[in-house]
């Protein structure tokens, strides 16, 4: 399936993250849709929810609370909250256009797999709807700033907004930690790949247990050509599409000959 264009003017607008209803990237976000529409909700965790990649919550009930005017927050994981809003809060008319984020810190590479924020998109692609996933990237001294963003991301949303959208598309967009007159363009770019894997801390605790820490990526370059990490090295914002289906199609017919 193929949707046309989407008039943004009359849409409706769900927003969500992983980092809980409080985050200052989830204000961000919300300021940025209200200048895009007018019926904008708001459905976040109710706490930190980073790295819970596309879990549902299954073993225990989900509770909302309504915080304002079409703003709810939710005992959940960032996929419970997505939902729980298209199928509960927003029953009357589901939203159009999903948003997520503006995550603190990058979702690129293998992050993607992690990250809390591309599963909110994940969901909402899953319900049919667009969804785009916004993540604005740490400086190396762990600051951050939405400058970039609140530059910039309104006038990429219009932009996708005007494209026909295939079933199970969701968009990945990452902004470099540069000032907003520092960007170094917008590149549509492949889903990168770090060179090595995640670091683990060891240690032990104050009754003498050892422990196992997962600890942070040991390294953010990429190999690949016009990768999501190169375009942010280089200081351009990167946009990914990324897709549901995950089947290998160059697989399909080595694999149908050997069970043949």
């Amino acid at each position: 399936m193929t949707n046309g264009s989407l008039d943004l003017t009359g849409a409706r607008i769900l927003v969500t993250n992983d980092d809980g209803i409080h985050a200052p990237g989830l204000a961000a976000l919300e300021s940025i849709a209200r200048e895009l529409s007018d019926d904008v909700w708001v459905a976040a965790p109710e706490s930190e929810q980073s790295a819970t990649s596309h879990s549902l919550t299954l073993r225990r009930p989900l509770r909302s609370r309504k915080l304002g005017d079409k703003r709810y927050s939710i005992d959940g994981t960032p996929t419970d909250c997505v939902l729980v809003a298209m199928k509960r809060l927003m029953e009357d008319r589901p939203a159009d256009l999903v948003l997520s984020g503006i995550n603190h810190g990058a979702n690129l590479g293998e992050d993607v797999t992690y990250s809390g924020t591309v599963a909110a998109a994940m969901e909402a692609a899953l319900l049919g709807t667009r969804a785009i996933a916004f993540s604005q990237v740490r400086s190396k001294d762990e600051r951050i700033s939405w400058d970039v963003p609140k530059r910039f991301a309104a006038d990429i949303v219009r932009r996708l907004a005007t494209m026909a959208w295939t079933s199970e598309l969701l968009i990945n967009v990452n902004f470099p930690s540069v000032t907003p007159d520092e960007v170094a363009g917008i590149r549509v770019c492949r889903q990168g790949r770090r060179d090595l894997g995640t670091d683990l801390v060891d240690g032990v605790d104050p009754s003498g247990r050892p422990y196992v820490w997962v600890g942070q990526f040991l390294s953010h370059s990429s190999s690949g050509e016009n990768a999501d990490l190169t375009a942010i090295e280089e200081g351009a914002i990167s946009i990914t599409p990324l897709h549901l289906d995950l089947t290998h199609e160059k697989s399909m017919q080595p694999l149908s000959d050997l069970f043949a």
